[in-house]
């Protein structure tokens, strides 16, 4: 079992707050997280899913009274968002009786921003965090060859710790199918497996890129509203990444709609029937894949006051990935897959419009080194541990 570094975070939550979300798509290790809490403090765990689970907290407030010594985790939230509505009262009376945190353990599968518009009602009282697949420091450290079998596999353990690639693409194709034919029919919209797969597939086609809503609806044969709506679908679910643009005024013209990842690199490359990492080597969307991969560790260890961003300018300067922190800090980010990067005029310039504090490119290599004009080489788990380091 792979050892997941939020778990410190969420017990460090629980002694802070009265409750703590913590948010992931299905399979990516939030109950085993859950459970390994569980049998620390005194718990109760309940399965939302599971029609005794969830007939049990249908009235909350009596169930906390029988429980109110222990501290209730209970799955897949979004099943019953209304469950929320009655716990500030509950969080309250059990703040004036002294008891100040660790009262409730929520874990969901769908976005924290989708999460928050059901628990309004808790702010103040309720901490969020995300968990995402596994990632580079996790598995990998500097190990290039585990680096890459994490690439091709992704983030879900059980993919990645099959026991070898077919298995692996075995599993992932079956979370595919569980997920359009199962989970996405649950949580309300009656969208056609077939075509959401299309769809889901043309996104991976074009890893990294500006959607085409109008594009997609010809091929699809819908509108672009619908487009939109299956875009927001699937990014409540945190199976796609929306990657908004920096658009600060900088005098000119500048690309301002958002591009779009396949959030796991495993999903990605099991949409596109690839197999083995020679296979990926091979394909068209190996630079983008690469790139995706690289932008979800690095947002994995990001410190929560950031905000992730790329740049672009209708003459090409171009960041892959803007980091702008609370203080006002922000580090450019270039990505490449080359063990001999190289830099093309449009990132220095790109960098100037946006008077970078930092200039990084992250390779495939294992050293960390200079490459002039204030420009820094680093592999992918070195700019990780110092983004960690940044938090502290």
């Amino acid at each position: 079992m792979i050892a997941r570094r939020v778990e410190n975070k969420i017990r460090q939550a629980l002694l802070r707050s009265p409750s703590v979300a913590l948010m992931g798509p299905r399979q990516v290790g939030k109950t085993t997280i859950a459970l390994n809490i569980s049998e620390t403090v005194p718990a109760i765990y309940l399965d939302l899913e599971n029609r005794t689970d969830l007939e049990k907290v249908r009235d909350i407030t009596s169930f906390h009274a029988e429980n109110r010594d222990k501290l209730i985790i209970m799955d897949e939230v979004q099943r019953l968002p209304e469950v929320f509505a009655p716990l500030r009262g509950i969080i309250d009376g059990e703040r004036r009786k002294g008891n100040k945190t660790g009262q409730f353990l929520f874990l969901g599968s769908a976005s924290i921003d989708l999460l928050r518009q059901s628990s309004e009602s808790l702010a103040g009282r309720i901490a969020y965090i995300e968990l995402h697949g596994v990632d580079v420091l996790e598995y990998a450290g500097d190990n290039q060859e585990m680096i890459n079998q994490l690439w091709l596999r992704g983030g879900f353990p059980e993919s990645l710790l099959s026991a070898n690639n077919d298995d692996s693409l075995y599993w992932r194709r079956d979370f595919i199918k569980t997920y359009l034919e199962r989970d996405i029919p649950q949580l309300g919209p009656r969208i056609p497996a077939l075509t959401l797969e299309r769809f889901w597939t043309m996104l991976s086609h074009n890893q990294g890129g500006v959607v085409n809503a109008s594009q997609l609806a010809r091929n699809l044969e819908v509108s672009s509203v619908t487009i939109g709506r299956y875009l927001d679908l699937m990014a409540d679910l945190l199976l796609v990444r929306r990657l908004q643009p920096w658009t600060v005024n900088v005098g000119k013209r500048l690309v301002r709609a958002p591009k779009v990842y396949v959030r796991d690199s495993g999903i990605t490359h099991a949409l596109l029937n690839i197999s083995g990492y020679n296979d990926l080597l091979g394909h068209p969307v190996v630079g983008s894949s690469w790139e995706g991969f690289v932008i979800e560790n690095i947002l994995s260890v990001a410190p929560a006051s950031s905000l992730p961003f790329y740049y672009r300018t209708a003459d090409g300067a171009v960041i892959d990935l803007v980091m702008e922190f609370a203080g006002e800090e922000k580090w450019a980010i270039e990505i490449k897959r080359s063990s001999a990067p190289s830099l093309s005029k449009g990132f220095h310039i790109a960098c100037d419009d946006i008077k970078a504090d930092r200039q990084y490119v992250v390779y495939a290599g294992k050293d960390k080194f200079p490459m002039g004009n204030g420009v820094t080489a680093i592999p992918l788990w070195n700019l990780m541990q110092e983004l960690l380091d940044y938090e502290k």
